[in-house]
């Protein structure tokens, strides 16, 4: 007879709601895919990409349902990207709000800055 203590850790599983209605098991390894793209070229390390995909995860869960709408994971991604790197957030940001013209990186690349200046005072 084993006399060994054993303890299991359960974990909810977190489910993605993608645009065409299916639903598939949340995956940090798909966030850091899509950052990845986005610092093409920036001196991101993995390291800060997985912390990155694991503040996104942390954020989704913190909303306390156990469906997510990948629309919402893009979202999350945001700001920690935004902190990280602003040139692959733009990257990030055009793709995921479907920028079409210059008018469109330069609208944002203002709301970042009313953004840093609201955080300074």
């Amino acid at each position: 007879m084993c006399q060994g203590r054993f303890t299991t850790i359960e974990k909810a599983q977190l489910l993605v709601i993608k645009r065409n209605g299916i639903t598939e098991p949340f995956s940090r390894e798909k966030v850091i895919v899509g950052v990845r793209r986005a610092c093409q070229g920036r001196n991101v390390s993995e390291d800060a990409l997985k912390v990155l995909a694991q503040e996104v995860e942390e954020s989704v869960r913190n909303k306390g349902s156990s469906q997510v709408y990948a629309n919402d994971i893009g979202l999350a991604i945001l700001d920690p990207l935004r902190e990280l790197d602003e040139v692959a957030y733009l990257r990030f940001a055009s793709v995921y709000k479907s920028f079409e013209s210059a008018d469109d990186f330069e609208s944002e690349i203002r709301l970042m800055r009313r953004r840093d200046r609201q955080k300074e005072s």
